[in-house]
């Protein structure tokens, strides 16, 4: 596996560069030609980085790697001295404007947010408040923008959801993706929250991250600069059938995408599934349909943030907001639409800037924002409107508190329902789906610029059709209306604001109807073959059979809710139903009906509400204009099915006319009790007078009591509102102490951090503590150690011989122990004067046993040369004391020895074997005239006539092996040249060794015999 080369005039270290070399320069400029590798962390992520550099064994992994970690501001860290210990890459702790480097790991200081700008690290000072700093999230994102392709992002243990965002910007410049196993982390918030996005492209524990990462290093993490797509038949054709199986999966079209974007994803998914072409990616994806799920995810990663692009946001605040709402009256629909909403943050975005801009204005407007995307799980999101706590760095703290709600677990913040139901999110395809109409704003940002120039020229007229004129839209920064500048007049060029512009001339109606396809129903393909090939026009039969229907019903219906307001009205409703007098608001069905309809349809509606059944009310007469009218009264409870919106439940009011030839010859009276079983004759006067003021009597009675109804309505709104205000009240101290709980568990996390490195340094310290103790120990040196008081700090086992010191005795004064020392009382004094004078003192002194020891009481320095008491050390010196002993008497005895060398009449002289004199006593000056001096300097040859020389050699030889020769007659020389007769006893003298190193001899002067004569066979010079 070839990897990248270090850059150019940045050499990579040495692999056995350790812990002690100094800090990198701060290098000039040179480009990141090598991938960057970021390892996020918070609680628990000091053990994940040693379990994946544990498992990093390569010495020069191409790589660089930035540790980004939840520290403490207020603590040194020393994170980037444990990591020297579990790996061999040189490790840093990063300088402000330090050059990244190949095969290095650096560590980022506390207190800082950290990004990588032009090859170079710089340190920033952090910006939000200490809970909700977001130091992987920011750095990661940098490291997108800046080595695109080449950024690898880990995310390790850790709380929270720091790294969320960070991951999704490094997955959409192409980088890869790992994520830890939620198992093997010891806090598991982080991984989980990274999974949540589904961009992990592996996710395995820390130990087993590298040898991945080092098998995808070469295919995955090329460097930036390769030449653009170019397409070919042979990828041209692998592209669309890639783009056909995508279809056949997921109902989605992306053949009229642009091929570099869609070839740059499938790149990237063959570097991960370690396939070398796109013909066998083609195979892998036809035997692997999971695989095209993951192919389809990764052309859906969309960056998206709230507010992105601040300045267009102001813009579209500035300007866009104000005009959108001008003119429009109090309670007016404003509708917009947001496509490839992604994960909904967007529309939520610009739905914060229209209700700010309402309570501005004092005026409320009816909302409604459609929110798109073809992205299931995005939308699923969205709708749920929970996002990480992230976006507090994306929110101002004013928004984040008017808007958001914290989550009780500290995990997130969730929309709040005023604004949750402003929006409507649907998965839809504006490729292929409806478009929406009567909009007043359309927001496609950042999606025009994956899609060809084919499919841009179709959408651009498709938005012209689904604005009202006058309508806004709101373009990305890099996207822009093209040719179609006749559709479109342009507010902010910079911003790409754009005002709708009428199509006078039906130039691009056209186009538009060619894109937008045939809203063909199932009941369209059951027309009979021949009739489409004919040619003509055939209408559904579905449409038909109701239309006919419909022509000959005369029903007039009206769906509402429990308390009878109108949501959808069918028929010509005048004859029965008439606008209430007063303050226009929402139609209510029960104010509006007409003189005869009121009573009983308030029954009904109520009845049906508590049954649950359907209630039928027939014959009731409805004055209109003058006269009455008689109806058949009707309502139904309708479901409203498992994917509706809808919350209460619904009624459908059904009023049907009865036809004159059928009424009944007597009216009946269900609901007058006096008269229930009575059958009056209709023209009876006075009946009918009865009839009409019981009937108004009943209206009354129902009127008094509607009224009633509504006053208590009033009260209980007025209560509702104060329980509303006493909620806000409690929400606002709720929130307040959520953000609390947030700093606080971010300072948890910080202090799990600290308390990992402290854990990390009492293991240190708890092994070099054994290493002393039992080098102290081993050594045999009694060694106490006491304060500045004279209190025993600690001691070792062999002090306890000298002094009587038990465990207990720790921290009780030296003076309070009973010592074992014999005529020794100053050990206190002098301890003192030590520390006073800070002079070293040294006593030997005696034990009981007759142990004698050398005592050594000098300062105690601390590493920082601090003096934090005395120690006090004994070292036995008896066998030196017994051995001064013998040396002395051996002295005493040398002594008397010389005394009698010197007063002895006879010579008495030492030579070694080689003859040269070593001792000459006052009887040999006496007997042969040299002086001591002049004898140490001389030989025993020169003492010897010519012809003895060989005679003297030989009984040399002879003491070698025996240690006394008895006494001989010989001749030696004198000084003035004379040859004496002496009597000479010679012996050997023998080291320890049992080697002899020396003769002494005593010579005494004897009578003369006869002088030698040299054989003549004998060389005369020995």
């Amino acid at each position: 596996m070839t990897l990248p080369q270090p850059a150019t005039g940045a050499p990579a270290p040495h692999p056995t560069a350790l812990s002690t070399a100094p800090a990198p320069k701060l290098l000039p400029f040179v480009p990141t030609r090598f991938p960057v590798v970021a390892l996020g962390a918070s609680a628990g992520g000091l053990a994940a980085f040693e379990a994946f550099f544990a498992g990093l064994q390569d010495t020069a992994p191409g790589m660089a790697f930035v540790l980004v970690q939840h520290l403490a501001p207020d603590f040194e860290s020393s994170l980037a001295e444990i990591m020297r210990q579990h790996t061999r890459l040189p490790v840093f702790e990063v300088q402000d404007g330090m050059v990244l480097q190949v095969n290095t790991v650096y560590v980022m200081p506390p207190n800082c947010d950290m990004a990588l700008i032009n090859g170079t690290l710089q340190l920033l000072t952090p910006s939000a408040p200490r809970g909700l700093r977001l130091p992987v999230d920011f750095f990661m994102t940098s490291l997108a923008q800046s080595v695109q392709e080449q950024a690898v992002g880990v995310v390790l243990s850790g709380t929270g959801s720091d790294g969320t965002l960070g991951i999704r910007a490094i997955k959409h410049a192409g980088g890869l993706v790992l994520v830890q196993s939620p198992e093997s982390a010891e806090f598991d918030g982080m991984p989980r929250s990274a999974l949540a996005t589904e961009l992990a492209d592996l996710v395995l524990p820390p130990a087993s991250m590298p040898a991945q990462l080092m098998a995808l290093a070469a295919r995955a993490l090329q460097p930036t600069d390769r030449l653009p797509f170019v397409a070919t038949p042979q990828t041209e054709n692998a592209l669309k059938k890639i783009c056909v199986l995508l279809r056949a999966h997921t109902g989605h079209d992306f053949s009229l995408y642009k091929p570099s974007t869609i070839y740059r994803r499938i790149e990237r998914r063959m570097a991960v599934q370690q396939l070398d072409t796109m013909e066998g990616y083609v195979k892998y994806l036809q035997q692997n349909p999971a695989e095209v799920q993951a192919l389809f995810r990764d052309l859906l990663i969309g960056v998206t943030n709230f507010f992105r692009d601040p300045e267009a946001f102001d813009a579209l605040e500035a300007q866009i907001i104000p005009k959108l709402l001008s003119g429009k009256p109090p309670g007016a629909v404003v509708r917009a639409w947001t496509t490839g909403c992604s994960t909904g943050v967007e529309a939520y975005s610009i739905a914060i800037l229209l209700q700010e801009r309402m309570e501005q204005l004092k005026t409320h407007f009816r909302v409604q924002i459609f929110a798109t995307d073809i992205d299931s799980q995005a939308i699923a999101v969205a709708r749920a409107g929970l996002y990480p706590a992230s976006i507090a760095s994306d929110i101002s703290p004013a928004r984040l508190t008017r808007f958001f709600t914290p989550e009780a677990d500290g995990s997130g913040y969730r929309i709040h329902k005023g604004i949750r139901d402003m929006l409507v999110f649907s998965e839809h395809d504006m490729i292929k789906d409806p478009p929406f109409s009567k909009l007043d704003l359309i927001s496609c940002r950042n999606v025009l610029i994956y899609m060809g120039a084919e499919l841009q020229k179709k959408l651009i007229p498709l938005f012209h059709y689904a604005l009202n004129p006058g309508g806004l839209l709101f373009l990305g920064t890099s996207e822009t209306v093209g040719e179609f500048g006749d559709l479109f007049e342009p507010l902010d060029r910079k911003s790409k604001l754009y005002l709708r512009k009428d199509d006078l001339h039906g130039t691009h109606r056209v186009t538009l109807e060619q894109f937008l396809p045939p809203m063909v129903t199932l009941d369209a393909a059951l027309v009979p073959v021949q009739s489409k090939a004919s040619g003509v026009a055939k209408r559904p039969l579905r449409e038909l059979t109701e239309q006919a229907l419909l022509q000959q019903m005369g029903l007039v219906a009206a769906l509402v809710n429990p308390l009878g307001d109108i949501l959808y009205l069918h028929g010509r409703s005048g004859m029965y139903l008439e606008l209430a007098p007063g303050e226009a608001g929402i139609n209510n069905i029960l104010k509006m009906a007409r003189e005869g309809l009121r009573g009983d349809l308030t029954t009904a509606l109520h009845q049906a509400s508590g049954t649950r059944d359907v209630v039928r009310v027939p014959g009731l007469q409805v004055r209109t204009n003058g006269h009455f009218t008689r109806v058949n009264l009707t309502v139904r409870p309708v479901a409203a099915g498992a994917g509706s919106a809808q919350a209460s439940p619904l009624y459908l009011v059904v009023l049907e006319e009865v036809p004159a030839e059928a009424a009944p010859a007597v009216l009946p009276l269900p609901h007058a009790p006096a008269l229930a079983n009575t059958a009056l004759p209709l023209d009876t006067d006075e009946r009918i007078t009865v009839l009409k003021q019981a009937m108004w009597a009943k209206e009354e009675h129902l009127q008094a009591a509607n009224e009633e109804l509504e006053t208590s309505n009033e009260e209980l709104k007025s209560s509702n509102e104060e329980m509303q205000s006493v909620n806000e009240e409690l929400q606002s101290t709720n929130e307040e102490l959520e953000t609390s709980k947030e700093e606080l568990q971010s300072v948890n996390e910080e202090l799990g951090t600290v308390n990992a490195e402290l854990q990390t340094k009492v293991a240190d310290l708890w092994q070099a503590n054994n290493d002393m103790n039992n080098l102290l120990a081993g050594s045999g040196v009694a060694t106490v150690f006491v304060d500045h008081d004279l209190r025993i700090l600690r001691y070792t086992p062999a002090a306890t011989r000298i002094i009587n010191l038990i465990p207990s005795d720790v921290g009780r004064p030296v003076a309070h122990v009973v010592s074992n020392l014999v005529g020794y009382d100053r050990l206190v004094a002098d301890t003192q004067a030590v520390l006073n004078t800070l002079m070293t003192q040294e006593i030997t002194v005696q034990a009981v046993g007759n142990v004698w020891y050398t005592m050594r009481i000098l300062p105690y320095r601390t590493l920082d040369n601090v003096i934090e008491g005395a120690v006090i050390t004994f070292v036995d010196v008896t066998a030196l004391k017994q051995a001064e002993a013998s040396l002395r008497e051996a002295t005493q005895a040398l002594d008397r020895l010389a005394v009698v060398v010197r007063d002895a009449s006879d010579a008495i002289t030492v030579q070694d074997l080689t003859g040269h004199t070593l001792a000459w006593n006052p009887g040999a000056v006496r007997l042969y005239g040299w002086s001591e001096a002049e004898a140490l300097s001389m030989n025993v040859r020169e003492r010897l006539p010519p012809a003895l020389r060989a005679e003297g050699l030989a009984r040399i030889q002879q003491l070698s092996q025996s240690d006394v020769l008895a006494a001989d007659t010989t001749w030696r020389l004198t000084k003035q040249g004379e040859l004496l007769a002496v009597s000479v006893t010679s012996t050997a003298l023998i080291n320890d060794a049992g080697q002899v190193y020396a003769i002494a001899t005593t010579e005494r002067a004897t009578k003369p015999k006869p002088e030698p004569r040299a054989p003549q066979h004998h060389d005369q010079a020995v």
